[in-house]
């Protein structure tokens, strides 16, 4: 008999929406809230690597991303250096035996409406504008009490609020996220009919990215090294992503030309969240950006959090004690998302090193841009397989 049948889900972001379909379909009761009163979307577009495609496959929503996105069929992504010069093509594994295609951008919008859709078929929505007032442990449930004054028993609280997690706090973790000494910029523009590729250009101490997000969008990404604490005027913000990048050419140089005054532009600053283990107290259970949340640079964030909520929702399906299954849960997932945040944060700190980047630099990042890729995938391979021997140990079943 499962020890944990009617869970909150606290956040409905990419992870939280994951984890209430997930569980939903395994016959869990499942109540899912979110802060926000109104949808506002804090990243334009988003990519996703196989990892992440495999892992939406899991929740049954593979098909509908694949026709709403963009879809990066060879998995190519293709290196400049700031002056348009080619570098290097950089090939990205499919999954699956090519089943899972190796790269896909997305509108960070059309996702989430995908997601909020599949949610539908198990009767289920986000409850918008609640949040969570008090946590409190008593026995083998959990006391909540909402902002709206109603208090109400849970088995189980799965926290996917995000990087400012509320429930990491009440549930007694003094994690705060740390400044990683970068800013991104992005910003949305028509897609030209000949950009087929994700485009990486290598700056003096910046990177610029364009990554196709539909038949008709692609979102550019630019980071650079800024200040903590520093603040910029919205109003303004297309005018300074202009000039922060004017420098790149090439590929970039007709989207920086193109940002103006009705340029849709968001900046934020690189923070991370770097937990131990455990990532529970109680029966209160951290998942995604709220545990781990990553630098940008492998474009992992979001896989990593799909994949929470996958791996915890085949645990709680089974008769295990509830701490049993939280401690293996935190054991399967707690490699596989730190190497993720170690090798992206390295990534993020070689390119603000880069300032004086050289011809010399440039030849050897060719010959060795593939190989780093490779051994990137392969180890996280490898994580992934330990992960499922974790998983598979506890549920007793044998590891697929």
């Amino acid at each position: 008999m499962r020890k944990a049948d009617k869970i909150l889900v606290v956040g409905a972001g990419i992870a939280g929406c994951c984890a209430a379909v997930a569980l939903a379909a395994r016959g869990f009761n499942v109540r899912l809230i979110e802060k926000q009163a109104v949808w506002r979307f804090q990243s334009s577009g988003i990519f996703v690597y196989s990892n992440g495609l495999s892992s939406l496959r899991d929740i049954g929503v593979l098909d509908d991303v694949l026709a709403a996105g963009y879809l990066i069929e060879d998995g190519r992504n293709v290196y400049f250096d700031h002056q348009g010069n080619h570098l290097v093509d950089v090939f990205y594994p499919a999954a699956d035996d090519g089943r899972v295609p190796a790269i896909l951008g997305i509108k960070r919008a059309e996702l989430h409406r995908i997601l909020t859709n599949q949610l539908t078929h198990f009767r289920l929505s986000a409850e918008l504008g609640t949040t969570v007032r008090r946590v409190k442990h008593i026995g083998d449930s959990v006391e909540i009490e909402l902002s709206n004054g109603s208090i109400e028993n849970f088995d189980l609280v799965v926290a996917a609020d995000g990087l400012r997690s509320q429930i990491r706090q009440l549930a007694g973790f003094d994690v705060r996220p740390r400044y990683c000494g970068l800013g991104v910029w992005r910003s949305v523009h028509d897609r030209p009919a000949d950009l087929r590729d994700k485009i990486m250009m290598m700056g003096p101490g910046k990177r610029f990215g364009i990554m196709p997000i539909s038949a008709d969008k692609l979102y550019t990404f630019g980071t650079i090294v800024e200040p903590e604490g520093k603040w910029y005027d919205p109003e303004v913000w297309p005018e300074t992503m202009a000039a922060k990048f004017q420098e790149f050419e090439g590929p970039a140089q007709r989207f920086i030309e193109e940002l103006g005054s009705r340029s849709e532009v968001l900046y934020t600053a690189v923070e991370e969240i770097v937990m131990p283990l455990p990532w529970h107290a109680g029966r209160v259970v951290l998942i995604g950006d709220a545990a781990h949340a990553s630098t940008p640079f492998m474009g992992q964030g979001g896989a990593m959090g799909v994949q929470d909520a996958v791996i915890l929702a085949r645990l709680l399906d089974s008769d295990n004690g509830v701490e049993t299954i939280l401690q293996a849960y935190g054991e399967a997932r707690g490699p596989v998302c730190r190497f993720a945040q170690d090798v992206s944060r390295q990534v993020g700190e070689n390119g603000a090193a880069s300032a004086n980047q050289s011809a010399a630099d440039n030849d050897r990042f060719r010959k060795t841009a593939q190989q780093n890729v490779d051994m990137f995938y392969n180890k996280l391979s490898e994580l992934s397989r330990s992960a499922q021997s974790v998983v598979a140990d506890t549920v007793g079943v044998p590891a697929s």
